[in-house]
């Protein structure tokens, strides 16, 4: 899931949704008799390091000395498509919290998000995002349930001190699914233990990153045909991302012996050393600094190699900070002015942008991790420039990312029933990585039926 648009712009178009089910109940107070107002928000991943909980709680302090009279819990969280619809269900959310674009569309249409039009439409930068973006926030009546932030593409993170042990050259990473796999390949030959190149394969995350190497290959998991949705995982770009994890796996020996990851345990066994490239959101560092320690001067991040299909291009996808349902309307005007302060200031306001960043940099948290812009492209530049003396990440480290992602197409997730496709294409993807005589084309056949059946249900 990453950002939308070419251009950047249309990186943002990236945006779609895909849903969830039942009430939950807010967890903040309303206003109390001297007229304070609590609400609980979201703060970091369960297992952050201290310092970035440090950073945050900075923040926190920041907002309530500027507004007085809100009171602001803090509580972990981690969004993820195999225990959110419980979480909804079970009233155990923070006030604020935030869904992945894929998402935010069916949760809003079921009433699972509040309405913070009145509350947005106060603000003097909800006319400034970028349509595309702001779409995935918008349900048909033109209601805000939400605000994006966070855009993403998706790109190849490397490390650099593993390309050096290999004797390749860090500042020169692959740029086709052909180096790719005779860099994994050399790697896993002169760097006994680390698997050249994996991917994810477990809580839906496989199927995000088929999706994505399917994407990279010109092909499609979801078509309109007739006015209707229909799952075409059975297609030749996503067989031919499969036969070359196959490849990777059992002709060239370069994936290691772990074939069980999901997003967080990839992370951690790439900043151990254990795997030297893995497809990742471009943002992903500020997690290996925060959970697991990395250091940055050993990353690396390239664009997804795209090949020359006129329908090639990069997965991109984000989130947006929402809030429960249950709120009253001084928790919803207080949920928004967190939300304004946490994540948009610092995109639109000099003060807070360097604020944000020296908090940030003092905690030796990354400042200057690469990201796709929710408004605009100048919008962006300029936010850069502002915190140009903040920055603590190697630039170069990240430049053969950041030098072309803006020419190459963005395309949006698939849009219907997003996490159960991803989820069945996470058995594919093991299934290809356990099994040498896996049958690719009964197997995405079988997903095609049982996800097509889920997406007509749900009209």
């Amino acid at each position: 899931m990453k950002s939308p648009s070419r251009a950047l712009a249309l990186a943002a178009a990236t945006i779609a949704g895909v849903g969830l089910l039942a009430g939950c109940s807010s967890t903040g107070t309303a206003a109390d008799t001297n007229g304070k107002t609590t609400i609980t928000v979201a703060s970091l991943i369960p297992g952050s390091t201290k310092a970035a909980f440090t950073a945050f709680d900075d923040r926190v302090k920041a907002f309530e000395k500027a507004n007085p009279k809100i009171t602001v819990k803090t509580e972990e969280y981690q969004w993820t498509g195999a225990t959110f619809a419980s979480q909804l269900a079970g009233g155990t959310l923070p006030d604020v919290f935030n869904v992945p674009f894929t998402d935010s569309k069916t949760l809003l249409q079921n009433g699972q998000l509040a309405d913070l039009t009145t509350e947005l439409k106060q603000q003097d930068y909800t006319s400034k995002f970028n349509p595309k973006v702001l779409d995935v926030a918008k349900d048909s009546s033109g209601h805000l349930y939400g605000v994006p932030y966070g855009p993403y593409g998706m790109g190849i993170s490397y490390n650099r001190a593993i390309f050096t042990k290999a004797g390749l050259d860090p500042d020169k990473p692959p740029t086709t699914w052909d180096e790719v796999r005779a860099d994994a390949k050399t790697i896993s030959e002169k760097v006994p233990g680390t698997a050249g190149y994996m991917q994810m394969t477990s809580g839906n995350t496989g199927g995000w990153e088929l999706t994505t190497t399917t994407y990279a290959r010109g092909g499609r998991v979801e078509v309109p045909k007739g006015g209707k949705t229909v799952v075409k995982t059975a297609n030749p770009e996503t067989k031919a991302a499969l036969q070359y994890l196959h490849d990777l796996r059992w002709k060239d020996h370069s994936m290691g012996s772990n074939f069980i990851y999901d997003w967080s345990g990839i992370n951690q066994a790439f900043a151990a050393g254990q795997v030297a490239m893995y497809p990742s959101g471009s943002d992903v560092l500020t997690s290996l600094v925060q959970q697991n320690g990395f250091d940055p001067k050993d990353y690396g991040l390239a664009t997804i190699p795209l090949t020359d299909s006129a329908n090639a291009g990069v997965l991109s996808g984000g989130n947006v900070a929402a809030v429960s349902p249950k709120a009253d309307a001084a928790q919803k005007a207080a949920a928004v002015k967190w939300i304004s302060f946490y994540y948009v200031s610092k995109l639109t306001n000099q003060k807070d942008a360097l604020a944000d960043a020296t908090v940030l940099a003092d905690s030796k948290q990354p400042v200057g991790v690469p990201s796709l812009p929710v408004f605009d492209k100048k919008t962006y530049d300029e936010q850069q420039s502002w915190i140009k003396s903040k920055v603590n990440i190697p630039l170069r480290n990240v430049a053969p990312f950041t030098d072309k992602i803006f020419d190459q197409d963005i395309v949006p997730e698939p849009a219907k029933a997003t996490q159960d496709l991803y989820g069945a294409l996470d058995s594919v993807v093991q299934s290809v990585l356990t099994d040498e005589n896996a049958d690719i084309d009964t197997l995405l056949t079988d997903v095609d039926t049982k996800i097509q059946a889920k997406v007509d249900a749900a009209k």
